[in-house]
């Protein structure tokens, strides 16, 4: 199956970060989407909006990188999702997660039903699972999905929206977990897989929830992918970081491409690492993927 093939799904949150600089679209399931596009699939965007003036520049926004909009739902009584970002007096960026709005209240019709049963991937988080609605709106697509679809639970913690329960289902569903170094033992400290180091954590892990594969991440130090049967760490690229925003959005991208094209784990972890090392020395989540970068990484 060629890539041009691949359908892949960012499902989740869409949203405007809102920057003391101005407002800038957010969200990692249309970063991971719009990295999945750059590998030439179809990268899709299921979400919500308000019916209000920040939804319809969502959509402006979504289109004009080159987005099919038609999985974006409109929520006439919610609005648009926010994120509102204040630097304290060091300028350390604290930001508000506004509840409420327009993707805590997905729905599960038949044009999702319909999505998830063509999706050869799909990526989905925790914090859109903090509002009871749009948790069983995953539920029921994640479980709409064929069997050989990838699904990908890209964890991101984020405030104190996710618990136990969450995790546990979530890992159910899934194929592959993803995680950074510092949510890993938090995680497995929720779910008590404490004993070992990270490599027979992560294998309890896979055991008990059965997984294919667990990803920890270490931002500029790289990462470490472990399977039942294999391990693989990359140190990762060094580069002169422009801003980190998406980068590991990239990597997830880069790491559904080649798991669906079956590449063995060292592969996989090069070109997730270079990816997203290449979107942290740009600026902004969604820079344009120039040649050379997709040389390296396809």
């Amino acid at each position: 199956m060629g890539a041009t093939s691949y359908r892949i799904v960012g499902l989740g949150e869409l949203l405007w970060d809102m920057l003391p600089s101005g407002k800038q679209m957010g969200g990692a399931p249309a970063n991971f989407a719009y990295h999945a596009a750059g590998f030439g699939a179809q990268g899709l965007i299921a979400s919500r909006v308000g019916e209000d003036a920040l939804g319809s520049e969502l959509r402006e926004r979504v289109e004009a990188l080159g987005f099919d909009t038609r999985y974006i739902q409109t929520d006439p009584n919610h609005p648009t999702g926010t994120v509102n970002v204040e630097l304290d007096a060091a300028g350390q960026p604290d930001y508000r997660i506004v509840e409420h709005v327009a993707w805590d209240y997905l729905a599960f019709d038949a044009s999702w039903r319909t999505l998830a049963g063509g999706a050869d991937a799909a990526c989905f988080g925790s914090l859109i699972q903090r509002h009871e609605v749009a948790r069983e709106t995953v539920t029921h697509f994640l479980k709409a999905t064929r069997q050989d679809c990838i699904r990908i639970f890209d964890v991101n913690l984020r405030q104190s929206f996710f618990s136990r329960s969450v995790i546990e289902a979530s890992l159910r569903m899934s194929t592959i977990v993803k995680l950074n170094d510092e949510e890993f033992p938090r995680v497995c400290g929720l779910l008590g897989v404490s004993e070992g180091g990270v490599e027979a954590q992560a294998r309890r892990l896979i055991e008990q929830f059965e997984l294919e594969l667990v990803c920890i991440t270490r931002g500029a130090a790289g990462s470490i992918l472990i399977s039942s049967s294999e391990i693989d760490d990359h140190p990762g690229y060094r580069v002169e970081v422009a801003d980190t925003v998406g980068s590991g959005d990239a990597f997830t991208a880069a790491l559904a491409h080649h798991y669906l094209r079956g590449a063995r784990l060292p592969r996989i972890n090069e070109a997730a690492n270079r990816l997203g090392a290449w979107v942290a020395s740009q600026h902004g989540a969604t820079p344009t993927l120039d040649e050379g970068i997709l040389e390296d990484v396809l």
